[in-house]
């Protein structure tokens, strides 16, 4: 699946995570792989706890760093596209509300 700024994205409930001095590590409990996320990565993950549009997770972190506006965007999406494809959050697309 292929996601854009009107995705809307979450947390899957198969795994489990902590925060440790600003970064996270995840637990995939389906396959056992552990998954370690950098202070923005750590960010991201804290704000898919709850179901949210691509674009609302760029938008707080273009307001929390200072980063490009493209780039931002095309990082998130990247992060986000490689967390579907390991298992760890769910992806809708735009015509599911």
């Amino acid at each position: 699946m292929t996601i854009s700024l009107s995705s809307r994205i979450a947390a899957c409930k198969n795994q489990v995570s902590a925060d440790l001095d600003g970064e996270s590590v995840i637990l995939n409990l389906d396959s056992g792989t552990y998954y370690g996320l950098n202070e923005s990565g750590a960010a991201i993950w804290q704000l898919l706890q709850e179901p949210r549009r691509v674009s609302e997770i760029r938008d707080t972190l273009l307001a929390e760093y200072d980063v490009d506006a493209e780039r931002c965007e095309q990082e998130v999406i990247a992060l986000l596209q490689a967390m579907a494809e390991a298992g760890l959050v769910e992806v809708q697309d735009e015509a599911a509300d």
